[in-house]
């Protein structure tokens, strides 16, 4: 393989300035898509997400789960979990993760968008639990989605579709200068599990 090659093979990065997202496409025949995303669907323990917004407790629609290699407390939103112990298919598309990405983690924040109404409005993963400028590595099942970025200063926006058994990556100070979404979409009827591998720093 030659220096153009390797070039080639890289992914660009989607942003013009002020941190680093890769999309690296489709990176599981969608055999395999199917099978992760029918295991996620019916081995993750599931619960609705739940935040703290003007003092009041907020459920969400949508459902989330959160596993690590410990038993890590995240807290988002004012609210913490306690990560559970990875599960077979976990463990497996951690190690997907990590090849695709060169990063390693030890982590994973899970989401379940039931249907295009379901999103997640803009914001950044910079809480203070997470390695600061890390890498997160999102791995998305089941319907595409779009999926946005916003910068914080010039408001300038940046967009992408993110596949069935794709993998994307953020990093560098991305969280810093950027936020990003999942905007609702009344087109969409079908279920999207989405898997962010993240590094959670113990002090």
């Amino acid at each position: 393989m030659d220096l153009f090659e390797q070039v080639e093979q890289t992914p660009r990065n989607l942003l013009p300035r002020d941190g680093t997202v890769h999309y690296h496409g489709v990176v599981l025949p969608k055999s395999k898509a199917d099978y992760y995303f029918e295991a996620l669907l019916n081995t993750i323990a599931w619960r609705h997400d739940r935040a703290i917004m003007f003092g009041k407790e907020i459920i969400t629609k949508r459902k989330v789960a959160w596993y690590g290699s410990e038993p890590f407390a995240y807290t988002y939103s004012k609210v913490t979990k306690n990560a559970l112990p990875w599960t077979t298919e976990l463990l497996e598309l951690k190690n997907i993760a990590e090849a695709e990405s060169g990063e390693t983690y030890n982590s994973c924040l899970l989401n379940l968008y039931h249907h295009g109404g379901e999103g997640m409005a803009w914001h950044s993963d910079g809480e203070k639990d997470l390695q600061k400028d890390g890498a997160i590595c999102s791995l998305s099942f089941g319907a595409e989605r779009k999926f946005a970025f916003k910068h914080k200063k010039t408001k300038e926006t940046v967009s992408t579709f993110l596949e069935h058994g794709s993998l994307l990556v953020m990093k560098d100070t991305t969280q810093t200068h950027w936020l990003h979404q999942l905007p609702p979409s009344k087109k969409v009827q079908a279920p999207r599990i989405n898997l962010t591998f993240r590094t959670i720093v113990t002090r």
